[in-house]
């Protein structure tokens, strides 16, 4: 069995106890960043070696892990922060498992998105969750394709790069676009600004960028 176990964003309470006991009967744990997970394990006292699986090994890996898994060992894979595949490697090795007939259990957990989403309150009934946009190659047609969206969209985004991306969003959206900016969500000093997009950008204009953020906007 393959299991994807989502960690805390922030706050250590999130986790679950499930999540907890499928850790400690997993006969392998996978980690995106093994020095991330090791005082997440140690805290919980799951006293086992986790192994490192993140975007640069996992093609490489998927192999491997399905061997495990055919051999009836039970897998688990955890990410540095919240719900393994959402942004986060995992996706290779759930569509492997299944091409090979393997169970799959994804716990449910923390992700970021979701606070963010709900908080921003804009409609939540219909929303496209986008994450991050192409650094380069692709930004501008993923953004040209949006423009007529009508649902809520849903973005990641990190520090150093979220005014070039309110600026981006103005641009293509319009000023008076509405938006939230959810920064540090679960954590001490978690924050959710609202506003027009011009009002977004003179904010982060005047005020420090730090955290990791997720952009709502306003559908069409």
């Amino acid at each position: 069995m393959l299991y994807l176990v989502p960690t805390p964003i922030g706050n250590l309470e999130d986790m679950t106890l499930r999540a907890i006991r499928i850790l400690k009967e997993a006969d392998v744990i996978l980690a995106e960043d093994t020095r991330t997970s090791a005082p997440l394990l140690k805290h919980f006292g799951i006293e086992k070696k986790a192994y490192a699986h993140h975007q640069h090994n996992e093609h490489k890996a998927v192999n491997e892990v399905i061997r495990f898994l055919k051999e009836g060992q039970t897998v688990a894979l955890i990410s540095d922060a919240g719900t393994p595949a959402i942004s986060d490697p995992g996706f290779l090795l759930v569509r492997e498992a299944i091409k090979n007939g393997i169970g799959i259990q994804c716990l449910p957990g923390a992700t970021a998105f979701v606070p963010a989403l709900v908080a921003s309150g804009f409609p939540c009934d219909r929303f496209c969750f986008e994450g991050f946009l192409p650094v380069k190659k692709g930004r501008q047609t993923r953004l040209k394709a949006l423009v007529d969206e009508n649902r809520t969209m849903v973005f990641y985004e990190s520090p150093h790069r979220l005014l070039k991306t309110l600026l981006e969003f103005a641009d293509t959206f319009g000023e008076e676009r509405l938006a939230s900016v959810s920064r540090e969500i679960s954590k001490v000093f978690e924050e959710t600004v609202r506003g027009t997009l011009s009002e977004l950008i003179a904010h982060f204009e005047a005020n420090p960028i730090k955290g990791e953020f997720v952009v709502c906007v306003q559908g069409f």
